[in-house]
């Protein structure tokens, strides 16, 4: 695994330590980690997304001209 080191705002480092008192959570490794889980999904997703719009327009585009 790999370790990484980050700054926060000091808002959200409160944050996090709130979610972590309030039992969400067993540290902040995992509340970064589930964020980070959470980033990917949702950039994968719109990734995807994005992809298929491009596809709809390609094949719109080459539609033959109805008479």
């Amino acid at each position: 695994m790999k370790t990484l080191q980050v700054e926060l705002p000091e808002q959200m480092a409160r944050e996090v330590d709130h979610a972590v008192e309030a039992g969400l959570f067993e540290n902040t490794a995992e509340v970064v980690r589930a964020a980070l889980r959470e980033f990917i999904l949702q950039r994968r997703f719109a990734l995807l997304e994005q992809q298929q719009l491009q596809d709809v327009a390609w094949a719109l585009r080459d539609q033959p001209e109805r008479t």
